[in-house]
């Protein structure tokens, strides 16, 4: 590590094979907390390299448990946390809209690192178990079109990480790669980016995976579609820069999707939102992005239909009822 942490002082940059050979030997706890540390501050002060990223990325999915299904029948929404907004949990809520309206979603997510309360805190709170068992997650999307991949049970080679990054309790580059390493693999995916910079890395692995994809950054700073302003939108077909009213929504304020300030009130204020008695504004910004989940489904729907259908699985309580029944269900 020390020869690798004096380069990259140095503003040199590793080659793709070299950084998927450090992330293994990290894996392997070949470096103590002070070292990974180092590295990640590294990360924080200039930016990590698309060799680096893929690099890293492609070591993790070698690595991690592999779920066993259908790609081309699975949807993962899912943010890189680390935008600071501290909102309740869009794209979990987004995803269970989507799964309410019988899309097969594979969820990827952990607990919070950066935030109050992550996807993996609001889900289990609500009473759900997290498994690595691939038959009991197949058998939930086929019968619930929804699972819940807890990151730490499939990617161990994380773990030597995890104190660090709690400790320093900022975004790291292993944020932006959260998204982007879905034990499932799904065919189509929806990812929010807290900077614009991130664009290009998630296009650039997308388009290498030939997967449909939306990749969604509002640009005061959401990762995700916030209804507060101005959100680019970049597809597997293009860009482009969309206002609130191009989703046929009013435009919102950040205090109307603040969250929470303790998991105990994120879990209420997402439970509330599923049973239908979310604000306008809540609703307004959960449909939306399951609209579009639904959308990177099939690009031949206009978003019009896709926010019926968004609407119809909130409001007329089937994603509540299909997440209810998955939590039930669990037996193991």
């Amino acid at each position: 590590m020390k020869k690798v942490l004096e380069r990259l002082f140095n503003h040199e940059e590793l080659s793709r094979e070299e950084a998927n050979v450090l992330m293994r030997e990290i894996a392997d706890e070949k470096y103590n907390e002070m070292q990974l540390a180092s590295l990640l501050t590294i990360y924080r002060m200039r930016p990590i390299s698309i060799a680096e990223f893929a690099g890293f990325r492609e070591a993790l999915l070698d690595l991690m448990i592999k779920v066993d299904y259908d790609r081309s029948l699975l949807i993962d929404m899912c943010g890189t946390g680390g935008d600071g907004k501290n909102t309740f949990n869009i794209s979990t809520l987004a995803s269970v809209v989507v799964a309410g309206a019988g899309y097969k979603v594979a969820k990827h997510g952990n607990a919070a690192v950066s935030s109050v309360c992550g996807s993996s805190n609001v889900i289990q709170g609500l009473g759900y178990k997290f498994t690595d068992e691939l038959g009991i997650i197949a058998e939930q999307l086929d019968q619930f079109n929804l699972s819940f991949m807890h990151a730490p049970l499939f990617h161990s080679a994380l773990k030597p990480l995890g104190p660090v990054r709690k400790g320093m309790a900022v975004k790291t580059f292993f944020n932006m790669m959260g998204p982007l390493v879905n034990p499932a693999q799904p065919g189509q995916q929806v990812a929010g980016v807290y900077s614009l910079e991130l664009i290009p890395f998630y296009s650039h692995i997308m388009n290498e995976g030939q997967i449909n994809y939306s990749i969604v950054h509002a640009l005061d700073g959401y990762d995700e579609i916030s209804l507060t302003g101005t959100t680019k939108v970049v597809t597997e077909q293009g860009e482009e820069l969309l206002e609130p009213a191009d989703f046929n929504q009013n435009r919102i304020e950040a205090e109307q999707i603040f969250g929470a300030d303790t998991i105990a009130d994120a879990i209420k204020t997402f439970g509330l939102i599923l049973k239908g008695q979310g604000t306008d504004a809540q609703n307004a910004v959960v449909l939306t992005n399951a609209a579009l989940g639904i959308q990177t489904f099939d690009r031949q729907k206009s978003f019009d239909d896709c926010l019926l259908e968004a609407e119809d699985s909130l409001k007329n309580g089937k994603a509540f009822d299909n997440l209810e029944a998955l939590i039930k269900s669990i037996q193991y």
